[in-house]
């Protein structure tokens, strides 16, 4: 897989900003803003670490645990009464998922086809 072309990891790169970003333009309470800009800051990073070296289904099971703790920090944080926080939170982070769900099976083959490629059958 070649570096800075999977479209899932853009994908996680921009929900991550979306929500991180959202906290701008959307009512907040401090535990909110905490978790918006938290998971949205970790799944930037995931995602970009995931361009830079693809083929790390370590790193697209960490980018899906950061788009379920976004998914559920309205509940967790307790701000589901904030509705543009909640919403952004619930989308942004169901988005990651998915983008990490679809980019496991290509990461778990080319992670098997580095530790494999290179050696001859005897």
């Amino acid at each position: 897989m070649k570096k800075w072309n999977r479209w899932q990891d853009y994908v996680a790169v921009i929900a991550g900003m979306f929500a991180a970003l959202s906290t701008l333009w959307t009512v907040q309470q401090d535990s909110s803003m905490v978790m918006m800009i938290g998971c949205g800051v970790l799944l930037m990073a995931t995602g970009v670490v995931n361009l830079m070296s693809p083929g790390q289904p370590v790193a697209e099971w960490v980018q899906m645990i950061l788009g379920a703790v976004l998914v559920l920090s309205p509940w967790f944080a307790g701000y589901t009464s904030l509705m543009g926080a909640a919403w952004t939170s619930w989308i942004a982070g169901g988005v990651a998922v998915i983008a990490g769900v679809m980019a496991l099976q290509p990461s778990m083959h080319q992670h098997a086809e580095g530790h494999h490629g290179g050696m001859a059958a005897h």
